[in-house]
């Protein structure tokens, strides 16, 4: 990408890449008081740093951190779209996204339907090497990464959630690499570690709700604030749902993008927003002259 702004054009100085570790590079960036603004995408561990040592030069700070985002399923929800809509939300670059709709909110009258309709969706998501076209889950990024997964799996066991699709281990046939068989949990609470804390994988939890009230109220049970999805018949029901939401992004009945619409989170989903005017803005210091 460097030698592609270089070949176009781009004055010198306007683009600079250093290279090497967070903790040795990325700190003294952050602690340099030449350094203005940074902007990170990453774990809410390394913001808090960031924000904690930014704060002895008063540097500005633009953190877009975790998620744990809720899809929620409406009562009046056509299963056949919604379903594999928030299947793709959900294992989205293999579940490693900080925006993968990670909780899947339905209503009790429509559950067993619904886990009918994830049984055949997660039919099409075949595991193994990502430059495949047939293939939609790759494997997770490092070998720390795949024991991590696999214990969350394993506490959801442990916490009483019955699983639905997948499990413990590697797919058949796939035991020399990172790879997680993708895994919807059901009958999960949303107070079990499934459901709060971000596994960052192919890990699906599916939480029952009795009204809309209460599908709101446990969408928004969360440290997190990054994006979240709602899925209903009645597009104005859908919208006052969605402004009800404490996430910096909601998307109503698919998967949409604007990169003119802001992108961050709320709570601990980071501080500040990308895209579009917002995210130029971000990076100005408004200044008044007055005569």
């Amino acid at each position: 990408m460097v030698e592609a702004l270089n070949a176009a054009g781009l004055p010198n100085g306007v683009y600079n890449v250093v290279t090497g570790l967070g903790t040795t590079v990325g700190a003294e960036l952050v602690r340099n008081p030449d350094v203005a603004k940074i902007s990170f995408t990453g774990s809410v561990a390394v913001g808090e740093t960031i924000m904690r040592d930014g704060a002895t030069t008063m540097k500005r700070v633009t953190l877009e951190l975790g998620g744990k985002s809720p899809t929620i399923v409406l009562d009046d929800a056509a299963l056949d779209k919604a379903i594999p809509s928030a299947l793709i939300l959900a294992f989205l670059n293999s579940g490693q996204a900080c925006a993968a709709g990670t909780r899947l909110l339905v209503p009790k009258s429509r559950l067993d339907e619904v886990k009918r309709a994830i049984q055949e969706g997660m039919r099409a998501y075949t595991v193994g090497d990502p430059a495949d076209p047939n293939i939609m889950v790759g494997p997770m990024v490092s070998q720390k990464q795949y024991q991590r997964v696999e214990s969350y799996i394993r506490k959801g066991i442990e916490e009483g959630a019955e699983v639905l699709v997948g499990g413990e281990g590697r797919p058949k046939g796939l035991e020399a690499g990172y790879y997680v068989k993708p895994t919807v949990f059901v009958n999960v609470k949303n107070d079990m570690t499934i459901a709060q804390e971000e596994i960052f994988g192919p890990v699906l939890s599916v939480i029952a709700y009795d009204s809309e009230d209460e599908a709101i109220r446990i969408a928004n049970d969360s440290k997190y604030g990054l994006h979240s999805a709602v899925m209903g018949g009645d597009l104005d029901r859908a919208r006052r749902v969605a402004s009800q939401l404490r996430a910096g992004r909601v998307v109503i009945n698919n998967m949409t993008d604007d990169p003119q619409a802001p992108w961050g989170g709320f709570k601990y989903s980071g501080v500040g927003r990308e895209y579009g005017k917002y995210g130029i803005e971000a990076f100005l210091e408004p200044k008044a002259i007055l005569e």
